[in-house]
């Protein structure tokens, strides 16, 4: 069993911070207590990669990168007994090794979502584990699903009806298979807004709403608690 070690963790965050409230918890700060290992989990790390994650002048891409790259970190060393895999949506979806995440690039221009969904829970249909999640890292609506016939249907100008439809689906397959989503949108729109609160009704996830600067704290933090409230 791997535990939190609260006070230590808290220690370090206060010496670094100073005794302020809301104590802001980084990366470095996490310290954990290791016992007999009892868990494991299969975590999909999905990561959007496309052209909307570096508009307007904002960089928001590099920043998940990094969380992502940290997220790999921790369950290669504290949890030997989990899997990590990592999914990239654009236009389309696809696996990438572990070794290619530090590489990876923004991709083709639209968001097709569902087709990564599609994709995460086919791997974890074949992963024989305690907890089964999807951590997906995303800021803009789904604008692109696969048709039947492998065609791409895009739409740029909205929610469209037919993509939403699509990408709900998915994430009630994903429920089905015992599959937990947790969203992290690095934007505020109400619609982003809506479109990621009726994912997580749907899955009975989690939904983030940060930025650049907290979107580390709040994935690492949110890993850890679960973890440690399933043990």
């Amino acid at each position: 069993m791997l535990n939190l070690d609260v006070p230590a963790t808290l220690g370090s965050a206060i010496a670094r911070e100073g005794l302020r409230l809301p104590i802001r918890l980084e990366y470095g700060d996490l310290r954990v207590q290791q016992a007999e290992y009892r868990s494991s989990a299969a975590t999909i790390l999905m990561l959007d990669c496309s052209h909307s994650m570096i508009l307007y002048g904002e960089d928001r891409f590099t920043p998940a990168k990094k969380v992502a790259l940290a997220l790999t970190h921790l369950i290669r060393t504290q949890y030997p007994g989990d899997s990590l895999r990592v999914v990239l949506f654009h236009d389309s979806a696809e696996e990438i090794p572990l070794m290619a995440l530090a590489t990876a690039q923004v991709g083709p221009y639209h968001t097709n979502t569902a087709e990564g969904l599609k994709l995460a829970r086919r791997i974890l249909s074949g992963q024989k584990k305690d907890m089964k999640q999807v951590i997906m890292i995303t800021d803009g609506k789904p604008s692109a699903i696969t048709l039947p016939n492998g065609k791409v249907y895009i739409n740029s100008a909205g929610l469209d009806p037919r993509i939403l439809q699509a990408t709900y689906r998915e994430v009630g397959l994903c429920r089905r298979s015992g599959i937990m989503i947790n969203t992290f949108m690095l934007a505020r729109d109400r619609a982003l807004v809506e479109f990621v609160m009726k994912v997580a009704e749907i899955c009975r996830g989690k939904a983030y709403f940060t930025n650049t600067m907290t979107l580390g704290q709040f994935i690492l933090m949110d890993f850890l608690r679960r973890r440690t409230t399933r043990m």
